[in-house]
């Protein structure tokens, strides 16, 4: 019962990020939303803020297991960075509503954005850290430092995210990844073309 509560609210606040910026989000309107008592909102969190950072951290788990049900035919680190990029950035949940690491990119919240960008740095960072390691044990990869490298990229990506505040923005985010892309392969020492998926997947993301 309590998952099943917390899910509704969850799924409320979700929904009502799609349209509504999030500071013009009361706990009254989630508690409409979810069609439960504004109490029972208050029993299982302290505040609105701590709605979302439950949200953004149930979202990143979704990403998270779509990644790993989706390396198991990887064969190469380089594989598998691919995909765990891919689940991040891509479109929709399970229930085809946008996705909310997408979502919350659309709403202009500065404290929602470096909240997001804190919880991709701590949650992403140890799984690209161990891909990197694996990448230069396997010789795809030639690098240096991979767990700060690691925090470095995953940062660098989530800021380009976050300018991608709505279509007509596609075009210069898209840019700007390419030459992140060619940055990477210099840097890592990879074939040509290894991280052109990334502007790749923000069509796939808005289309």
């Amino acid at each position: 019962m309590k998952q099943d509560k917390r899910k509704q609210i969850f799924d409320a606040l979700e929904e009502l990020m799609s349209n509504v910026p999030f500071k013009e989000i009361s706990v009254d309107l989630i508690a409409q939303k979810a069609n439960i008592g504004k109490g029972s909102i208050y029993y299982y969190f302290e505040s609105k803020d701590e709605i979302l950072e439950s949200l953004i951290e149930r979202s990143y788990r979704r990403a998270i297991r779509e990644y790993l049900d989706n390396i198991q035919h990887e064969q190469t680190a380089l594989g598998r960075i691919k995909q765990l990029f891919k689940s991040v950035i891509k479109k929709d949940f399970d229930d085809s509503r946008k996705n909310l690491i997408i979502t919350l990119h659309l709403n202009d919240d500065v404290v929602l954005h470096n909240k997001l960008k804190a919880f991709a740095v701590q949650e992403l960072s140890p799984i690209l850290t161990v891909l990197l390691e694996q990448g230069i044990q396997d010789g795809s990869i030639e690098m240096d430092y991979p767990r700060e490298s690691a925090e470095i990229i995953v940062s660098v990506l989530t800021v380009f995210l976050d300018n991608t505040s709505s279509p007509q923005d596609i075009s210069s985010i898209k840019k700007k990844l390419k030459i992140f892309a060619n940055v990477l392969e210099t840097c890592l020492k990879t074939q040509k073309g290894s991280f052109d998926f990334l502007f790749d997947t923000i069509d796939e993301a808005y289309a």
